[in-house]
């Protein structure tokens, strides 16, 4: 293949513009669509991880069988479940979490909202092992009652006035007060939260012995899948059923990324589709190509022309016009990618787009490729033609 067939090529596709054009939008969606699908879908997976790692893998997370998170309500966990795991050695603590959404008052205005409570003796443990930190205010702590531990977006969003320590909230039509304001975390879900002392929710929402989830603090060295399945025997053996489910944060990760990446391979696939239009309008516009050309290749083949010339001519416009699709796509696919990261954060979520070079390479070698291939019938019927019978073409 020489710069003569290049050329060629080329100067094919200049004169043939408007029909060149639409037949690259057709790949320049698909890869976009590819490339931004896989990227932002890599990217979710690797802001879940991080997200995870920050919460800590060294963690057995106990919830009533159907629990779907916080917000949610549960049913079989007690406060003897909770003392149950406190009895077995490993754990550096364990921490009974309650979780309500509930109407929350300040300054006459009222909003809705998740309400979080632990213990009040072990906030700063669990919070410094989360990576939770405070943006100003202080901690909860032992023998603090009425008061309330607020999320970035909680201060500056929920209400017309912005929210800062020492104010007086409502929760539940229950005076509380404002002790700190915490570092935004990235996630709607936790930067919209209100965090109270545990006694004081159980008062408040009427739940003396309720516990949405229980998290066990696994000490350094332990070995984890060991006490997982000491967890389960012990509370199985006291509760005399297995309406419950223990798990790691390990799994709850790997759960999630099966999860995702089941998404992954069916967003990937509809995308597919709209590639596989693209190819199929290379092939279309490369047969009314040949059609057009059929007296110039009889002239090329008259003058010395080869069957491999020929084929090599219409294999590169082929191609061409698969990578001139495969820039622009991914270029677009990319931006979109940007965009869609940008947006999440206003909309409470961080996703933390991250591109590839690789995913980037992907989509210029599967759009050359899929060029390449879609041009091998047109060339292959453009190379057989007899030069005696393509000149004599009207």
């Amino acid at each position: 293949m020489n710069l003569d067939h290049v050329l060629i090529a080329v100067h094919s596709i200049r004169h043939r513009k408007l029909r060149s054009w639409l037949t690259v939008v057709g790949i320049i969606i698909g890869v976009a669509a590819i490339i931004s699908l896989i990227t932002v879908s890599r990217s979710l997976e690797s802001t879940i991880q991080q997200q995870f790692e920050q919460f800590g893998a060294n963690r057995i997370i106990i919830s009533a069988k159907g629990f779907q998170g916080p917000g949610t309500m549960s049913q079989g966990l007690t406060t003897e479940d909770v003392d149950t795991i406190q009895k077995i050695s490993g754990f550096k603590y364990v921490v009974p979490g309650l979780f309500r959404s509930a109407e929350v008052g300040f300054h006459g205005e009222t909003g809705f909202t998740l309400i979080g409570a632990l213990p009040a003796e072990q906030y700063r443990d669990f919070y410094a092992d989360t990576g939770i930190e405070l943006d100003r205010g202080k901690m909860i702590q032992e023998g603090d009652t009425h008061v309330a531990l607020i999320g970035s977006r909680v201060a500056a969003d929920m209400f017309g006035k912005e929210m800062g320590v020492g104010n007086k909230i409502i929760i539940n039509k229950v005076n509380f007060k404002i002790i700190g304001i915490m570092k935004e975390i990235g996630n709607d879900h936790d930067d919209n939260q209100i965090a109270i002392p545990l006694e004081t929710a159980r008062e408040i929402f009427n739940e003396p012995e309720r516990v949405d989830t229980i998290i066990a603090q696994v000490k350094s060295g332990a070995d984890i899948p060991s006490l997982q399945h000491k967890i389960e025997r012990e509370l199985e053996r006291k509760r005399g059923d297995t309406n419950f489910q223990v798990l790691t944060a390990t799994q709850i990760l790997e759960q999630i990324n099966q999860v995702l990446g089941v998404m992954q391979v069916v967003l990937v696939g509809i995308a597919a589709i709209s590639l596989l239009v693209g190819a199929i309008g290379i092939m279309n516009s490369m047969y009314t190509s040949v059609l057009e050309r059929t007296k110039e290749i009889g002239i090329m083949k008259a003058i010395g022309a080869r069957n491999s010339d020929i084929l090599q001519i219409f294999l590169m416009e082929s191609g061409l016009i698969g990578l001139v699709g495969g820039l622009l796509g991914s270029a677009l696919g990319t931006a979109g990618a940007l965009a869609l990261g940008s947006f999440s954060k206003g909309a409470g979520f961080l996703l933390l787009v991250k591109i590839e070079i690789s995913v980037l390479l992907f989509g210029l070698l599967f759009a050359l490729v899929l060029g390449l291939l879609s041009g091998i019938l047109p060339a292959y019927q453009a190379a057989k033609l007899k030069p005696v019978e393509a000149l004599r073409y009207e």
